[in-house]
């Protein structure tokens, strides 16, 4: 762009604004721009130039883009011998749109983040004006068109870019602090945060599930605590020859039981019956006359009710889930019958339960997956 100090103000902005529509960065990317340089080899009237927005707002004078132009030290442009079009040189050709370019933009070109969301170009042009050589500023946007604080800025030579990076100026804006980055420190930034937000989505996805799980558990286990009430029958002894099978073959008859929370060698144990457990107990204890020993061993019975219910049928819920995830584990060939504890295989498991510079940008495979798509080719402002 031209930097040049016999320029007024005026026709500095004039004379970066044409220079940038016929720059390596917009003009391969505007659609307009090529139809019209394709009518005249290579030229373009003054006319139509003043037809863009951007430069309209910075003069309606024709003499002013001349004149600019004329005092312009890059040479890029060419005035026709009756000053009313412009066009590109012809000794400085488009650079090949090749990935050596790509790359070389990404190496000359720095991230600057922290700017108030109503900053304006102009605004940025000016703070950035005097550190470095500028090619194009990107103000980078949301989908809905906002610009986000943030650009993306391509100096001349990677030198540049460098130089830039080291200055002590560019701390601040406005009182607001920046974070400035190359483009390559940028990427790797933004590729470890997507790293750490992917395994931090997994987590959360994982969590969540976990707790919908943990709810839906807990919701079934309270409809089964409402539905089985009365089936519970606590025993204790001295049982040391007592196994699951027994209990089976005790109140074979009498009741069905669902599950037997026992041990072999253990002093106590739980009778899931599937019916009323004092009505089987006590056909049992009639059929044998009146006292209910197991293999001729004493035995205390009673019918479990209310909080003492509810937590010894909440852990055999618990343990037949187990159980059924166990032996699913094991392609369905594990045991059944108990809560993990060992004893022979019993009857009681089969029954789980229920369980500028504006608008054109080179895409980089590394950027951003956020930003809003480039402005429609049609549309060349510098910062409109």
């Amino acid at each position: 762009m031209a930097e040049n100090q016999e320029m007024s103000p005026v026709e500095m902005k004039v004379a970066r604004q044409v220079e940038y529509y016929f720059g390596d960065h917009n003009l391969p990317r505007d659609k307009f721009l090529k139809e019209q340089l394709q009518l005249d080899d290579g030229w373009v009237t003054l006319e139509t130039m003043l037809k863009f927005n951007r430069l309209k707002s910075l003069t309606t004078d024709s003499g002013v883009i001349v004149a600019a132009l004329q005092k312009s030290k890059t040479g890029l442009l060419e005035i026709s011998e009756d000053k009313t079009k412009i066009r590109r040189s012809p000794n400085k050709p488009l650079p090949e749109q090749n990935d050596e370019y790509k790359d070389a933009l990404k190496h000359k070109s720095v991230y600057i983040k922290g700017f108030p969301l109503e900053t304006t170009l102009d605004e940025i042009q000016e703070w950035l004006n005097g550190k470095g050589t500028i090619e194009n500023i990107q103000m980078r946007r949301n989908l809905q068109r906002q610009f986000k604080g943030s650009v993306f800025v391509c100096f001349e030579t990677e030198e540049s870019s460098k130089q830039f990076l080291e200055r002590s100026d560019i701390k601040s804006f406005k009182d607001n602090e920046m974070l400035v980055l190359s483009r390559e420190d940028y990427h790797a930034k933004k590729a470890e945060e997507r790293k750490q937000f992917k395994a931090e989505t997994k987590a959360k996805a994982r969590q969540d599930k976990e707790q919908q799980q943990k709810h839906a558990e807990e919701k079934e286990m309270g409809l089964l605590l409402d539905e089985q009430t009365g089936c519970l029958l606590k025993f204790s002894g001295e049982l040391e020859d007592v196994s699951r099978e027994d209990f089976h073959e005790l109140f074979s008859g009498h009741g069905k039981i669902k599950w037997v929370d026992f041990t072999r060698g253990a002093k106590e144990g739980t009778l899931l019956f599937d019916g009323n457990a004092k009505e089987a107990f006590e056909k049992a204890k009639e059929a044998y006359g009146g006292e209910l020993k197991i293999k001729d061993n004493s035995v205390t019975w009673k019918v479990l009710e209310g909080d003492e219910e509810k937590e010894e049928m909440k852990k055999i819920i618990e343990a037949q889930q187990e159980s059924f995830n166990r032996s699913r584990g094991r392609g369905g060939r594990g045991r059944s019958g108990g809560r993990g504890r060992g004893g022979r295989r019993g009857r009681g498991g089969r029954d789980h339960g229920r369980t500028q510079y504006q608008g054109k940008k080179t895409k980089f495979d590394s950027d951003d997956e956020d930003d809003a798509p480039a402005a429609k080719v049609a549309k060349t402002e510098n910062g409109s």
